[in-house]
């Protein structure tokens, strides 16, 4: 139909269905003129007075002064909706407004909407002291009135208001309502649930809010402190994460890895002096914390202060001793070329503690780097006595008879190492290795046989024989080896390492 056509065929429906507001809607968008518009729709407000969409379309066509006398007319004839309300309160002055959702409520008491716009108008105006109070209200008085509170319902309410830039009343909206309906003994995991999902759908401010709520309820949980810390790490900044931690210390003073992420935090912005003055309070509240120690060293060795860190390994030494600490003292010496000094700790180290397979790594590799073979392999025997468990210390013992080509006694090391540690993929394959270069080919043969019996699931013996066998049997073996551990990375770089050789790029590079 042609617009003349149209308009004709509404005016006939209009005196046939006078109360349809469809068609006074439909007869409104024919209307070129904004006067034109604006008539047809009063004309319908006339007939059809409790019409809320007629109400909307006619409030739009208005100036802001206009609108809100009409909104004011609008919701005495339609005082059920809560559109209608706030849309006047909108329009209105603080002072106003305050007074139409006053009236809102007591014509809909039943309506959260209402309360919490008069949360938002009183944020708006910088009255932050009165969000809580209305949110608080809201819930008593809408459970007076037998409306369910319902949290989810609520936490999506605080979303909402988050977006539309409401953080005060997001948080009064989560600190109020959370705990609706939760077991005391199901709180703690549901609001950390809760924290998670929000996190994920991006509601920073909800998801602060609901952290707060947690560590008011549970401030002396580690756990909590620490996810809170990694939120803040990763939405807020500097200033919200460092007063984060300093709460967490106070309230957790003995939980040093908090400590810590507090000195990091101060030393990743450059606040040296910062971090040191935390580790110092770490230490008062933490005596003689092994970690603390570590961490003020790697403090002043990052920072090139070598005569500190050397100093604070002495004084940890005689106070908190312990293999690891006599470990990054000998660590420290051999970077600044005291091999003297380093070679003094690790023997004293190794007496006070035996059992410690890295001291008599690091002491036997000193004597290899002099050529002293004969003390290195001497350390390495006292060496595995102490630590027969240590698949790497064997494997230091047994790298230093192949260095000096002593194949048959690194093969007999290996053999009794594998007694000590049965079904050890590294033994293995190490042993494999003495036999490849003493050029024993048959045994190596042999071995891998043995060793992919005793260690069918070794992606590291697996590859290895991919890498060595014959190019035509390379591809069953690779089928192999992808059946007995489909998802190990040295597998799938042996295989992609074939593609390549094979000159087959793209599935070579799919395959790394």
């Amino acid at each position: 139909h042609s617009k003349e056509n149209a308009k004709a065929i509404l005016a006939k429906a209009i005196r046939f269905i006078p109360t349809s507001k469809k068609i006074w809607i439909a007869a409104c968008k024919y209307e070129e003129t904004i006067d034109g518009k604006k008539a047809v729709l009063r004309r319908a407000l006339e007939l059809i007075p409790h019409s809320v969409d007629l109400w909307k379309a006619a409030v739009e066509l208005e100036k802001p002064d206009d609108a809100r006398v009409m909104l004011s007319r609008a919701v005495e004839l339609v005082p059920t909706s809560v559109e209608l309300w706030i849309a006047l309160a909108r329009l209105e002055t603080y002072k106003n407004a305050r007074k139409v959702l006053n009236r809102a409520r007591k014509a809909i008491p039943t309506e959260p909407q209402i309360w919490i716009t008069a949360s938002k108008l009183e944020e708006a105006n910088g009255n932050i002291q009165n969000v809580e109070t209305i949110i608080s209200k809201a819930v008593t008085s809408l459970a007076a009135h037998q409306v369910v509170i319902d949290r989810d319902s609520w936490l999506q309410e605080a979303e909402k208001a988050e977006k539309a830039g409401s953080k005060i009343t997001c948080q009064a909206i989560v600190t109020t309502t959370i705990g609706i309906g939760i077991d005391p003994q199901d709180q703690k995991n549901t609001w950390l649930n809760d924290a998670e999902h929000f996190q994920s759908r991006g509601s920073i401010e909800t998801t602060r809010a609901i952290y707060a709520h947690l560590l008011a309820n549970y401030p002396g949980k580690r756990k909590i402190w620490e996810k809170a810390a990694q939120f803040e790490r990763q939405h807020g900044d500097g200033a919200s994460l460092d007063a984060l931690l300093k709460r967490a210390v106070h309230y957790c003073p003995k939980a040093e890895v908090l400590w810590l992420m507090w000195a990091k935090e101060k030393w990743v912005s450059g606040d040296v002096d910062g971090a040191r003055g935390i580790l110092k309070q770490a230490f008062a509240a933490n005596t003689d914390s092994e970690d603390v120690w570590v961490a003020a060293v790697k403090l002043e060795v990052e920072t090139k202060e070598f005569a500190r860190a050397r100093g604070l390994l002495s004084k940890a030494r005689e106070r908190a001793g312990t293999e690891r600490i006599w470990m990054k003292s000998a660590v420290l010496e051999r970077r600044l070329g005291n091999i003297p000094v380093c070679q003094k700790l690790l023997e004293d180290g190794t007496l006070r503690y035996p059992g410690f397979d890295k001291l008599w790594m690091m002491l036997g590799q000193i004597h290899a780097s002099r050529n002293d073979i004969e003390t290195a392999r001497k350390t390495y025997k006292q060496g595995v006595k102490k630590c027969p468990k240590s698949t790497p210390l064997w494997l230091c013992y047994a790298n230093l008879e192949m260095e000096t080509k002593q194949y048959s006694r690194a093969r007999s090391l290996l053999e009794t190492a594998r007694m000590k540690i049965p079904k050890d993929a590294e033994l293995w394959l190490a042993a494999i290795r003495v036999e490849e270069k003493a050029g024993n080919k048959k045994v190596v043969k042999q071995l891998m046989a043995k060793a992919l019996q005793e260690c069918p699931s070794a992606g590291i013996l697996w590859a290895h024989a991919i890498a060595t066998d014959p190019a035509p049997a390379r591809k069953s073996r690779s089928y192999d080896a992808l059946k007995r551990c489909s998802d190990d990375p040295h597998v799938f770089m042996a295989v992609a390492k074939l593609f390549w050789l094979d000159g087959k790029q793209r599935k070579a590079r799919n395959w790394f």
